[in-house]
C-alpha cells in the first residue's frame, strides 16, 4: 500500500454522488479540492459547478478543513468520510 495516499469516501450532495478516492497526504486541502472539482466537471457531464466558497467537511464532526493545511496536517486518515459542499 502507498503510504503517501489515503482512501477517503467523498460525498457530493449537490449531484447526489459518493466516490471512494485515494488522495495524497502531502498536498494542501485546497489543491486536492481543486483537482477533485475539475475531475467532477468531467465525470458529471457538467452537473457539478465549481464554487469558490466550497469546502471539505468531516461527515462525522461537521468540521471544515482548512484549505491551507496539508492532508497530513488534518485528522483525515484511511476510511475518513468527507463531504464537498
Amino acid at each position: 500500500m502507498n503510504k503517501n495516499k489515503i482512501l477517503v469516501e467523498l460525498s457530493i450532495p449537490i449531484i447526489e454522488k459518493n466516490y471512494d478516492l485515494y488522495i495524497p497526504i502531502n498536498k494542501k486541502v485546497g489543491t486536492v479540492k481543486k483537482l477533485i472539482e475539475e475531475g467532477l466537471l468531467e465525470l458529471s457531464d457538467n452537473d457539478y459547478m465549481i464554487k469558490k466558497d466550497s469546502n471539505f467537511y468531516s461527515k462525522e464532526t461537521g468540521e471544515v478543513y482548512d484549505v491551507n493545511k496539508t492532508i497530513r496536517e488534518t485528522d483525515l486518515k484511511n476510511g475518513s468520510r468527507i463531504i464537498l459542499i
